[in-house]
């Protein structure tokens, strides 16, 4: 049973080569198959009008001519096409009916190599039932329901998917921005926005693709993101087991590398031996005899050496004793009464 469920629905390999044979001459079956990466990796116009001896402008013409002629044929004949269109359709239909190409081709194929993903891609041009978003500097390799959306509505839904992460201006779940852009169908928009290259999400917080907090770059990104991700403080050498430990790309870093990011970026604050936490969280740089002073210039007045502690400790990991040392043996500590401080003139 579980090799069978492994088995891809559609015989891919076979559709491409009977759609192929209804194209009459050999030369335009070339070029598709050259120019889809039917076979071999894709390849341009100028290298396919060298190949041939025909300008680049000629292929593009009989390209054109040839998917059209297909495309007219689907509706009526092409080998394989309502198959097609069923599999496509019903596989969309479960991603929320928009999915990048590398995504549904990993359903109907278990190698999923750049060829199996090329030809579900020309097969998908072909259904009338099937829009197609071409791989540009914005969106992935895409595919949707015709019926759900256009080619223009999908673009346009994306859009408006990232003017609302715009707005609300942090990472957020796929659910608030749901809600900002007016939907109650969540797979359907995170659907769409795992298609724009805009978009970026990570431990299910969704963002642009420049913020650190879903597209960390860098380890110091990495480093702020596990911090963030575990809510509290963590010691240097934690971070580090954590990052290896995680899904990150390029996340083999030495605990010295960590450790050498963590003093370098005002985002890290040292709150105990190698223990740091974000900044963001109210922490602030500093020895512990400068929180003593931090907590004893809010306060306005004297403090017992109890309360000191106490809020000393909320900021920095050290032992009680280290307090109490700082408190008798600095200048800039006067006690006034029993177990009672404030800072000296």
């Amino acid at each position: 049973m579980e090799e069978a469920k492994n088995q891809p629905i559609l015989d891919i390999s076979s559709i491409i080569k009977d759609i192929l044979e209804t194209i009459e001459r050999e030369r335009e079956r070339e070029i598709v198959a050259r120019r889809f990466g039917l076979f071999e990796r894709r390849e341009t116009l100028e290298q396919i009008g060298e190949l041939l001896g025909i300008t680049r402008e000629r292929v593009r013409q009989l390209e054109k001519a040839v998917i059209t002629r297909l495309k007219s044929a689907a509706q009526k004949d092409l080998p394989h096409i309502d198959a097609v269109e069923e599999v496509l359709s019903d596989r969309l239909k479960e991603m929320g009916n928009v999915a990048r190409i590398s995504d549904i081709t990993a359903q109907l194929s278990p190698e999923n190599t750049k060829i199996d993903q090329a030809r579900v891609a020309f097969l998908a041009r072909l259904s009338p039932a099937v829009a197609v978003i071409d791989d540009n500097d914005h969106f992935f390799h895409a595919v949707g329901l015709n019926a759900k959306h256009s080619e223009k509505a999908i673009r346009d839904q994306v859009n408006k998917i990232i003017e609302a992460i715009k707005e609300i201006d942090e990472p957020t779940t796929i659910e608030t921005i749901a809600r900002r852009v007016g939907s109650d169908d969540t797979k359907q928009i995170e659907a769409l926005a795992g298609i724009s290259k805009s978009i970026a999400n990570l431990h299910g917080r969704w963002g642009l693709i420049k913020w650190p907090m879903v597209n960390p770059r860098n380890i110091r990104d990495k480093i702020y993101v596990t911090l963030h991700q575990n809510g509290k403080p963590m010691h240097f050498s934690e971070i580090a087991a954590a990052i290896k430990d995680s899904s990150f790309k390029r996340k083999d870093v030495t605990t010295q590398a960590i450790h050498n990011e963590l003093i370098k970026d005002k985002r890290f604050v040292l709150i105990g031996r190698g223990i740091y936490a974000l900044r963001e969280w109210g922490y602030k740089k500093g020895t512990v005899a400068d929180v003593i002073s931090e907590v004893l210039r809010r306060e306005g007045g004297p403090l017992h050496r109890d309360e000191i502690v106490k809020r000393v400790l909320k900021s920095r990991h050290v032992k009680e004793t280290t307090v109490l040392l700082n408190l008798q043996g600095k200048p800039q500590f006067k006690r006034v009464a029993k177990a009672t401080y404030t800072l000296a003139e």
